[in-house]
């Protein structure tokens, strides 16, 4: 069995400093260890969504950070609104899949939570699976935003992404583990 404890570094525990703070990032360091740590303690929500006819939504925006456009899956940040610090992800699901795609659902359900890059970032990332899609909206995000969004048949899924990356897109890598969920995560009430 292995001893993990012993593989911890030393100054894991040493406290913490903040060497910037801004909206919704703020820049600390604990040791030598440098990391970035959203401002908003439920992190971020990443929605699996299948349409009645079996197609992957998908969304389509302009990231500055990497100044490129971006394919995703719907997602956003949990209790980023006014007033909804105590937002769960489940709730921040539903608000952001029918705000960027345009589609409500009937359930969601949680699937997997993990951190979206643990050697540089504190932000968990949870995985949340839509079920019961109606089209209500065209989508597009909120003021702030221009997203596209792209339906994409189900079994044909991964085929565009690499399509869409020889084209110049980046695609995040989370997508094929997205993928991976949507076609093996049982759901655990009496959903497909």
């Amino acid at each position: 069995m292995n001893d993990s404890a012993s593989r911890i570094p030393a100054d894991a525990s040493a406290p913490v400093e903040t060497l910037y703070e801004g909206r919704w990032l703020s820049l600390r360091k604990r040791g030598r260890w440098e990391y970035a740590e959203r401002n908003n303690p439920g992190g971020a929500v990443i929605i699996l969504a299948v349409t009645p006819d079996d197609h992957v939504l998908f969304v389509e925006q302009y990231r500055v950070s990497i100044l490129q456009n971006t394919i995703e899956m719907p997602a956003g940040l949990v209790g980023d609104e006014i007033g909804m610090t105590d937002e769960s992800a489940l709730l921040a699901a539903q608000r952001e899949l029918e705000e960027e795609t345009g589609y409500r659902c009937e359930r969601v359900e949680f699937v997997h939570c993990g951190p979206s890059s643990s050697g540089m970032s504190t932000e968990m990332i949870t995985f949340v699976r839509a079920w019961g899609l109606t089209k209500v909206g065209p989508g597009g995000g909120d003021e702030t935003e221009n997203i596209v969004v792209h339906e994409v048949p189900r079994r044909e899924a991964g085929a565009w992404l690499f399509a869409r990356s020889a084209e110049g897109y980046s695609i995040d890598p989370k997508l094929f583990a997205g993928l991976w969920f949507i076609e093996h995560f049982r759901s655990a009430t009496s959903g497909p």
